[in-house]
């Protein structure tokens, strides 16, 4: 099959952090077989047409020096800046339905395959329409857009229920994202979720100094991550425990956060490092004795849609803590691949990681299920067999509209689970 995946941004080298999971599974579709393309945004006027051997189709939407609205930063972050950026997504949208208008004239697809339907489902549709064969359109669902029009753009609830209606395959990446859709319409939805983007996990040895219990967070630092309370549950450790919090990540809220370490006294307990190489990265995962994602519901109504940096600490036999809220809990079984604390809640966090701290067996026990899980349910062998289903489905119903066969054969319009 030829199918398209259309999103907002796609890396313009090697060197580009973007998507690195999307971008495994580009890799692995066209090793089975299959014709894939991508559909993106043009960054300052232009961007590499081919990444790794996957054709890369980029539409203009503004001048050149201004043309900025995606990949080095969040599209909603940039849009707080500036009434030019305010302003960018109105010519963003224009401009990506003419360039799909154009490429689907041009190039016939089995499948347009939307991610972040807000605003895509618009070229999705538009590159059916402008088609001569009506490709199948699926639509996968990460969750930040469902919140963020029920917290804060709730005019676009009907161009998300248009755009669950006009979607021939509904994904959600998690059970969580899943129930926000429900409440939206009752559309029928695959669950497949994104996973680690190298190879199978494989066994990584640990590599403990025994230098007290070090706790590890990694991500973006934005307020729905609640490393604040992270920080404070480190504070409430016994310090006999020797506790020490690293935390490994950029973003909007690393000044604040340092200020209130320092505020604190806690300099010589929590180190910030930002963003550092992959190799400092793992061998800080192997050095450590769990990784936390202490999540929250932010201000804007956002939280985690599935946490995929909880897959990468349980790949090393890390042991995991992680809130109770989104679609964490498809990935953390509660005291079986990890522990489980209530968002938001420096005291039942301090508790949680005093336990493991105390009770080495038990944190080698969730360390080893967590990896077995990781190797189970998020394996690539796994996921690709969902994803092989759906897309094959999709072809059979395909066939059968092409040659007049009777509707209802085949699952059609959403209903493959």
């Amino acid at each position: 099959m030829r199918i398209l995946h259309v999103l907002t941004a796609f890396p313009r080298s090697k060197d580009d952090v973007i998507v690195p999971w999307l971008v495994a599974l580009l890799k692995r579709l066209k090793a089975e077989g299959h014709e894939v393309e991508v559909f993106t945004s043009a960054y300052k006027g232009g961007g590499n047409d081919t990444f790794e051997g996957i054709p890369v189709h980029r539409f203009r939407y503004f001048v050149a020096r201004w043309e900025d609205l995606t990949h080095d930063e969040a599209t909603p972050d940039r849009m707080r800046r500036s009434l030019r950026y305010k302003l960018l997504p109105l010519f963003y949208v224009f401009g990506g339905l003419l360039g799909i208008r154009r490429l689907a004239r041009r190039r016939q697809y089995d499948i347009i395959h939307v991610h972040w339907p807000v605003p895509h489902a618009l070229f999705g549709w538009m590159g059916r329409r402008a088609s001569r064969v009506r490709p199948r359109v699926v639509t996968t669902w990460y969750g930040v857009e469902l919140r963020w029009v029920q917290s804060s753009l709730p005019w676009l609830r009907g161009f998300v229920r248009w755009a669950l209606r006009i979607s021939d395959a509904v994904v959600a990446i998690s059970s969580y994202t899943a129930r926000e859709i429900a409440r939206f319409a009752n559309a029928p939805v695959v669950v497949i979720p994104y996973t680690l983007p190298f190879a199978e996990t494989e066994s990584k040895a640990r590599q403990h100094d025994g230098s007290g219990f070090q706790v590890l967070f990694v991500g973006r630092l934005v307020e729905r991550k609640g490393v604040k309370h992270l920080v404070e549950a480190v504070r409430r450790m016994p310090a006999e425990l020797g506790a020490r919090l690293v935390i490994i990540g950029d973003g909007p809220e690393r000044a604040a956060l340092e200020r209130g370490i320092r505020d604190s006294g806690l300099g010589t307990r929590v180190e910030t490092r930002g963003r550092v190489s992959d190799e400092e990265l793992r061998a800080t995962y192997a050095s450590s004795d769990v990784l936390v994602l202490p999540s929250i519901l932010d201000a804007r109504g956002d939280t985690e849609g599935l946490g995929v940096v909880l897959l990468e600490a349980m790949s090393y036999g890390v042991p995991v803590v992680a809130s109770d809220i989104g679609g964490i809990t498809d990935i953390v079984e509660h005291d079986t691949s990890g522990l489980l604390v209530p968002p938001g809640d420096p005291a039942a966090l301090a508790q949680a990681l005093e336990r493991l701290a105390r009770d080495p067996a038990l944190a080698s026990r969730l360390g080893s299920v967590g990896e077995r899980r990781v190797r189970s349910a998020f394996g690539w062998p796994e996921i690709m067999a969902k994803w092989q289903r759906l897309y094959g489905a999709l072809a059979r119903t395909q066939t059968d509209t092409a040659s007049g066969a009777v509707p209802g054969a085949t699952p059609s319009r959403g209903q493959v689970r």
